[in-house]
């Protein structure tokens, strides 16, 4: 398994919940963590935007990386939805093997 971070923005804690809840179900992700109160200012269609959203953070791989984009969209009020995976350099052995046994992707012993 290739550990991903992936970072998501919604524009509502219950939509958050909405998304975290579809990714574990289909166990797309060992944890979302929700941290809600982002401020964002972003160019959209040409004009400078801002708006309150609610940042999640997804523990998955990057083996499920294009299902978990799937059911973000499938989940997602945006038509341009924020889905951006970051490969970490260095993760705690413990919390890997976490990780790995919590994101759904069989590992060599299955």
């Amino acid at each position: 398994m290739t550990p991903r971070l992936v970072l998501i923005s919604a524009s509502s804690v219950e939509e958050a919940r909405s998304i975290a809840d579809a990714l574990l179900q289909a166990r797309l992700a060992a944890c979302v963590n929700m941290v809600p109160g982002i401020e964002s200012h972003y160019w959209w269609q040409g004009k400078l935007e801002q708006g309150s959203e609610v940042l999640l953070l997804v523990k998955t791989s990057a083996e499920q990386f294009e299902a978990v984009s799937a059911a973000v969209r499938a989940n997602h009020s945006y038509a341009c939805p924020e889905i951006v995976a970051l490969d970490p350099r260095e993760i705690a052995p413990a919390y890997r093997a976490w990780w790995e046994k919590e994101s759904g992707v069989p590992g060599p012993e299955s």
